[in-house]
């Protein structure tokens, strides 16, 4: 399940708007890089929720991932993750983990295989003031990068709500058919990605 913008436009000069958390992964600004991606840590974890759950409940009722299962994946595989930082505040975020089946199922949702080939990606979300500017794309194009240089992952797999499935295409996602999964009424599609010799993942960022 995910959250983001589907506009591909620049994104803007980096500010600090109202209702960014608080958190300890939020320094002075004359100590930081204006913007910066990077690995989540557990000082990040409650940021991560409160910006999930703004973007979730309001469209789906529900979160990917609770506090305490984000804590527990940014603990057990935190080189899954990956955030997008202004200024020391975080804006987006992705979260993942290792899975060893062919298809998702249940247990996928909370369990990291450290022997799996194939990453699970729970969750992306950005904030809610940082959206429509292209943020979601360029933060999972940067993943899925980050993915292919691991030699021990083969594929990028997740599922998303049906209105979600062409933009997921665009960065080589392939829909496989309904997910086993259901949260409450709800149901998803479940899409792949090869991460070996895709044309996608050769080419150079331009970020």
């Amino acid at each position: 399940m995910s959250m983001q913008s589907t506009n591909p436009l620049k994104p803007k000069a980096p500010h600090q708007p109202p209702g960014i958390p608080k958190s300890p992964s939020c320094q002075r600004r004359h100590t930081l890089p204006a913007s910066e991606f990077r690995c989540l840590t557990l000082e990040d974890a409650v940021s991560a929720f409160e910006i999930e759950r703004e973007a979730f409940i309001s469209v789906l009722g529900i979160c990917p991932l609770d506090l305490d299962e984000i804590r527990h994946f940014l603990t057990l595989c935190p080189e899954l993750s990956l955030g997008w930082f202004e200024e020391g505040c975080l804006v987006a975020f992705i979260i993942g983990s290792l899975w060893d089946k062919e298809r998702l199922m249940q247990e996928s949702l909370t369990l990291h295989r450290p022997g799996g080939h194939i990453a699970h990606l729970h969750v992306l979300a950005v904030h809610r003031a940082f959206r429509q500017q292209g943020r979601g794309p360029i933060l999972l194009w940067r993943y899925l990068h980050r993915l292919g240089s691991q030699p021990a992952v083969r594929r990028a797999v997740l599922m998303c709500e049906d209105v979600l499935v062409p933009f997921y295409e665009r960065f080589g996602f392939h829909a496989v058919g309904p997910c086993a999964i259901s949260v409450g009424s709800l149901t998803f599609t479940e899409l792949h990605c090869s991460l070996r010799n895709h044309p996608f993942l050769r080419r150079s960022s331009g970020c």
